[in-house]
């Protein structure tokens, strides 16, 4: 019998400022570290996907943020070396300034333009802020596995 299909779940947060994106580069994991990317992770079991952007958000940009300020923005059917269900949910409010909370997973964090991101971030963050500056809410993409 063939093993059961699984797919993970991973939710994203744009925090945006005027027309610009928080970034944040990872370094020493192990995983894309020279890329930047977005404050992000896997839901756990038995969160929903608010609880968990808001729990990510506290754990690398050590922001407290509302889950009334997150506001769903667009969902990404990814297919690489896993299958995944992608989240991005937009917040323009908090109360303190974003910053590295994580600096053994994380070497620099910055404001970039949403529709001009730095070259070095993973194809399907460059996807998905075109989607959302379009409001498209829906796409799909395949990826390299580890990129």
């Amino acid at each position: 019998m063939p093993e059961p299909f699984k797919i993970y779940c991973a939710v994203y947060c744009v925090l945006r400022r005027d027309e610009k994106v928080f970034l944040m580069r990872r370094a020493n994991t192990g995983y894309r570290d020279g890329y930047w990317a977005l404050p992000s992770g896997h839901v756990e079991a038995g969160e929903s996907l608010k609880k968990a952007i808001a729990r990510e958000l506290q754990e690398e940009a050590g922001l407290q943020v509302a889950e009334a300020n997150l506001h769903f923005s667009h969902a990404m059917y990814r297919q690489s070396d896993r299958t995944y269900a992608d989240y991005f949910f937009t917040c323009t409010q908090w109360h303190a300034a974003p910053a590295i909370a994580e600096p053994e997973k994380c070497d620099g964090a910055e404001w970039f333009a949403l529709n001009n991101p730095p070259e070095k971030i993973p194809s399907e963050l460059r996807q998905a802020f075109a989607c959302i500056a379009r409001g498209e809410v829906f796409s799909e993409i395949q990826t390299p596995g580890r990129e």
